[in-house]
C-alpha cells in the first residue's frame, strides 16, 4: 500500500479525533471515524496482524500514561480545568434538593392554590407543595386528595363532595 495513503489515514484520524474533542464534543461520529482511520493506518503500516495489535495496544497504553501524567502535572492541570466544571451546587448558594418524605401526605386532603393543569401548587395544612393531577384540570380553591406518591411526585385527585 502507498505510504501516502497510510500517512493520510493517520493524519485524518488525528484530525477527526481533535474535531471530536474540541469542536463538536459528544457527537461521537467524528471520534469513531478518527479511531477507525487511525487504527487502520497503524495496521496498514505493520507487516503482520500481531504487530498491528502490539503497536495499537502500546499506543493506547502510552496515551493513557500521558493523560494520567497530564492530570498530575501542575503545568497542564490548568488546561484540564478549562474543560471541567469547577462550581458546585450548595444549599448556601440556593440549590435545594427535593424532599423525599412525601409519603406522609398519602391520602391527605388539601386545597389547590393554582389551577392544576395538570401540574400546580396545593396547600396541605399550611405547607405548599407542587402536585400533579391524574390528567384532568382542577381549578384553584378546590378540595383535593393525594392518591399516590412516586418519589418526589405527588399525584392528586379532586375530592368529590356528597
Amino acid at each position: 500500500m502507498s505510504q501516502g495513503i497510510i500517512i493520510s489515514l493517520i493524519v485524518l484520524g488525528v484530525l477527526f479525533l481533535a474535531l471530536e474533542v474540541f469542536v463538536i464534543p459528544g457527537f461521537g461520529v467524528s471520534g469513531i471515524l478518527g479511531m477507525g482511520a487511525l487504527i487502520t493506518g497503524i495496521f496498514l503500516l505493520t507487516d503482520s496482524l500481531l504487530e498491528g495489535v502490539l503497536y495499537t495496544g502500546g499506543a493506547l497504553i502510552i496515551l493513557g500514561i500521558i493523560t494520567y501524567l497530564s492530570f498530575r502535572s501542575p503545568r497542564t492541570r490548568r488546561l484540564w480545568q478549562k474543560f471541567s466544571l469547577t462550581t458546585r451546587q450548595t444549599t448556601k448558594g440556593g440549590y435545594v434538593a427535593p424532599k423525599v418524605q412525601y409519603e406522609r401526605y398519602l391520602d391527605q386532603a388539601g386545597i389547590s392554590l393554582t389551577q392544576l393543569r395538570p401540574a400546580g401548587t396545593a396547600d396541605f395544612d399550611g405547607e405548599h407543595l407542587d402536585v400533579v393531577t391524574e390528567g384532568g384540570f382542577i381549578g384553584p380553591g378546590i378540595r383535593i386528595r393525594v392518591i399516590a406518591v412516586e418519589g418526589t411526585r405527588i399525584i392528586v385527585r379532586e375530592e368529590k363532595t356528597l
